[in-house]
């Protein structure tokens, strides 16, 4: 499928596809511009990631910059365009500037990056839950050295991801933070050969799609609060204990039934085995 706007200029900028096996990819397709996004595009990625949420049968989510970039963030002829009172329109609590930066995506989603992954291009990366990064893919808040300051999602995110001392040295210098440093600061889950992160993003997908559900967005749901949500060590402890409740009897129950049996002994795992 692909998410287009009436009149659209650019009919194709944002595309989405969905497998039968629960994946879906979203890619941002804007080589003229380097994947940057302006207004059309934003809406288009924001209704893409809404399409994946709401769709009971996806789990999964790829999302990817095509022709050789992830996004160099906010469309800069467009900014230049913008008044003050412009702002209003990007003040809802899931909607930004750039589309869907300022969403919690419900469900796993892995950011595949190559390329230039800079200003909100580098807040859309950490839209994911894990970032498969080529070798020579960049990161930076290179929106600094423009006078642009970051409003969605940035200095929220990059903190929690890789500690505040790493993100201001980020956010207050802009500086180029390669795909090596980027996986030494835990900015980069994993590094791969250009050309190879949308590959290896996919493969991770389908590791994920084969585990039992409830327990997996179980846990990443405790996760998220307990770095987002919660206010106290007891709050966020209480909720992922009931938060787990919630599946224990659904899944866990079965699960420990297949390890009873000898799924899993010695390392060993059918993740094609279903509960």
């Amino acid at each position: 499928m692909t998410t287009t706007d009436t009149f659209d200029k650019e009919p194709f900028s944002i595309q989405a596809t969905a497998t039968t096996e629960g994946i879906t990819t979203i890619t941002i397709n804007r080589p003229h511009r380097r994947n940057a996004i302006d207004g059309p595009t934003g809406r288009k990625l924001t209704t893409a990631f809404l399409n994946f949420e709401n769709d009971p049968t996806q789990k999964v989510c790829v999302f990817y910059g095509a022709h050789g970039n992830f996004c160099a963030g906010s469309d800069l002829s467009e900014v230049a365009k913008l008044k003050e009172t412009d702002t209003a329109n990007n003040s809802g609590p899931r909607i930004g500037a750039i589309g869907p930066s300022r969403m919690q995506i419900r469900k796993p989603l892995i950011s595949a990056v190559c390329g230039y992954a800079v200003a909100g291009g580098t807040g859309l990366s950490l839209l994911g839950d894990i970032r498969v990064v080529e070798e020579d893919a960049t990161f930076g808040i290179f929106s600094r050295r423009w006078g642009i300051p970051l409003m969605d999602s940035g200095t929220v995110r990059l903190q929690a991801m890789i500690g505040l001392g790493r993100a201001l040295d980020m956010i207050l210098t802009g500086r180029a933070v390669g795909a090596q440093e980027a996986l030494a600061m835990g900015l980069a889950n994993r590094v791969v050969p250009k050309g190879r992160a949308f590959e290896e993003a996919t493969n991770i997908a389908r590791q994920l799609v084969a585990f039992p559900q409830g327990s997996l967005n179980a846990d990443r749901e405790s996760c998220y609060y307990a770095v987002y949500g919660a206010k106290s060590f007891e709050d966020a402890m209480g909720f992922e204990y009931d938060n787990g409740m919630k599946v224990v009897y659904q899944e866990s129950a079965k699960g420990v039934v297949r390890f009873g049996r000898g799924a899993g002994r010695h390392g060993k795992f059918d993740l094609s085995a279903k509960l």
